[in-house]
């Protein structure tokens, strides 16, 4: 059985580089990851060769509009989802999922940031709101 099956594929686009994440129907993370822009396209086909998904989400902002007419012909559904707050919340994320150790544990997580990008954690967070709104367009 497909892990994803009715799921979703969240896409938080930028200029540069692209988070995306692969949701199962209940929310839960199957794959994720950060690629440029130039790669985002053949990656999710190779991630549609292998999962059933229903939609693509697609945030909403930087580069939306390009990236929904490059990755219309994947034959998923495409729906822009508004990413207010994303980014502020992927750090809230990851910083759930990887609490800072040892001395960084004693400063405020508002002061700190994680070590690299995590345009993946806006992606699933894109993909969940997708999700939680019911798969309305």
């Amino acid at each position: 059985m497909n892990a994803a099956a009715g799921g979703v594929l969240g896409v938080d686009p930028g200029s540069g580089k692209a988070g995306f994440a692969l949701l199962d129907p209940q929310g839960t993370v199957i794959e994720a990851g950060v690629v440029p822009v130039p790669a985002l396209r053949e990656r999710l086909r190779a991630l549609l060769a292998v999962h059933l998904v229903e939609a693509l989400a697609l945030g909403r902002g930087t580069n939306a509009q390009a990236l929904a007419a490059e990755l219309a012909d994947l034959g998923v559904p495409i729906h822009l989802v508004d990413e207010y707050e994303t980014t502020r919340r992927a750090r809230e994320l990851y910083f759930e999922e990887h609490p800072p150790r040892g001395w960084r544990r004693l400063v405020p997580l508002g002061l700190q940031l994680p070590p690299g990008p995590i345009d993946d954690y806006a992606a699933i967070l894109i993909g969940r709101r997708f999700l939680a709104r019911g798969r309305r367009p």
